[in-house]
C-alpha cells in the first residue's frame, strides 16, 4: 500500500457519527485505495501529568491506541471504541482544568468500562492498577460487586419512589373526578 495523502483524495461518503459532534468520511485515493477519517471540533489542549510528574499534551490517539491494546477485542466495532473514547474525553473536559492527571484517565476508563463490558473493565484494571496476585483480581471483583449491589438498589428506592408518586397522582385525579362528579 502506497502512502495515502488526504488532499490527493476524495470524498466518496460523508455521514455524521452518532454523537452528533463527529463526521466520519469515506475516502478514495486516485489508484482506489479507501480509508476513513473522522472530523472533529477542536478542544483546547490538556496536559497529562503523568505518575513520575513529567507532563505531556493529552492524545487522543494514544488513549484509543492504549484501549484497543488493552479491551479492544471486547467490542464488536471500531465506532463502539470511538463513542467510548469520546464519553471518556468529554468527562476530561467537564473537569475544567488545563491540567489533569494520568490516574485521572484510567479512572475515566475504568468507569466508563464498567458500564460497558465487565470482562474489559477487570482486565483494564488488572494493567492499570499493575495486579500482582490473583488476590488484587478478587479485591476488583468484590468491589464491583458492591457497586452493582448498591446501583440495584439505589434503582429500586427511586423505582418504588416513583411509583408511589404514580399513585398518589391516580388517587389525586380520582379523588378529583369524583368530587367533580358528585358536586
Amino acid at each position: 500500500m502506497s502512502k495515502i495523502v488526504i488532499g490527493e483524495s476524495r470524498v466518496i461518503e460523508s455521514r455524521e457519527v452518532s454523537d452528533g459532534v463527529t463526521i466520519r468520511r469515506r475516502r478514495e485515493t486516485p489508484d482506489g485505495t479507501r480509508f476513513t477519517t473522522y472530523e472533529r471540533i477542536e478542544k483546547p489542549n490538556l496536559a497529562v501529568i503523568k505518575k513520575n510528574g513529567s507532563r505531556e499534551l493529552y492524545d487522543r490517539d494514544k488513549l484509543a491506541i492504549a484501549i484497543k491494546r488493552s479491551v479492544g477485542k471486547f467490542f464488536s466495532s471500531e465506532v463502539e471504541v470511538e463513542e467510548m473514547i469520546d464519553v471518556i474525553e468529554d468527562g476530561l473536559y467537564s473537569l475544567g482544568e488545563n491540567e489533569i492527571t494520568s490516574k485521572q484517565i484510567g479512572d475515566k476508563v475504568l468507569d466508563e468500562l464498567a458500564l460497558r463490558n465487565e470482562v474489559a473493565y477487570v482486565r483494564f484494571a488488572s494493567v492499570y492498577q499493575e495486579f500482582k496476585t490473583l488476590d488484587d483480581f478478587v479485591k476488583i471483583l468484590e468491589e464491583r460487586r458492591q457497586q452493582k449491589q448498591k446501583q440495584a438498589q439505589g434503582n429500586d428506592n427511586s423505582q418504588t419512589k416513583t411509583e408511589a408518586r404514580n399513585r398518589a397522582k391516580t388517587e389525586s385525579s380520582t379523588e378529583s373526578s369524583t368530587g367533580a362528579k358528585a358536586a
